[in-house]
């Protein structure tokens, strides 16, 4: 009730429509996976930066979390999801933690100020982005041991590939948060 209080009916269908497109998105960019080396990437990350950007923190946030929501519950949302899903199961198993690391990612992308210095932005979305890894690399570990190269096999693979991504969103930020005054 708090929340139709002080926002109008008009804002509240806008954020749910907003969160809706945003699942989406984020559904689309982690089932197709374009070729890249050393392994084929998703935009999956760039989404969640995206989100965060051009959503702000609430919205990206609420965003990704529904998405989570979507596939523990066992709609077919994640990466290499089986189309009837499989839920609570995928999702605890070893990308876990970079799926909780979205939360993080989208929260400080969206946090973030960003300012007009192109390094501080590049900067900035390195930090979000590496909060995915922070939480992937913890739970990895966890997940099949200490001893083993998690870092090899959970890092060292995609950096070339969040490179590329983080200096698109850096180039095109400043247009992508413009959009949070249409929201």
């Amino acid at each position: 009730m708090y929340l139709l209080k002080t926002y109008s009916i008009q804002q509240v269908l806008k954020t749910f429509v907003l969160i809706f497109l945003g699942t989406i998105a984020l559904t689309i960019s982690a089932k197709i996976k374009i070729p890249f080396y050393p392994v084929p990437m998703t935009m999956q990350t760039f989404i969640v930066l995206f989100l965060g950007l051009a959503f702000g923190h609430k919205i990206g946030l609420a965003t990704v979390g529904v998405y989570l929501l979507e596939g523990i519950i066992g709609i077919p949302v994640f990466s290499n999801s089986p189309e009837k899903g499989i839920g609570l199961v995928y999702f605890t198993g070893p990308t876990m933690g970079y799926l909780i690391g979205f939360l993080s990612s989208v929260f400080f992308a969206g946090y973030l100020n960003l300012t007009s210095n192109i390094f501080i932005t590049f900067s900035k979305l390195v930090f979000s982005v590496s909060t995915i890894y922070l939480f992937g690399v913890l739970w990895l570990g966890n997940l099949i041991g200490w001893d083993k190269p998690i870092l090899e096999m959970g890092v060292t693979p995609f950096l070339l590939a969040e490179l590329f991504k983080i200096c698109l969103l850096t180039v095109l930020a400043k247009k992508i948060i413009k959009f949070r005054k249409f929201i």
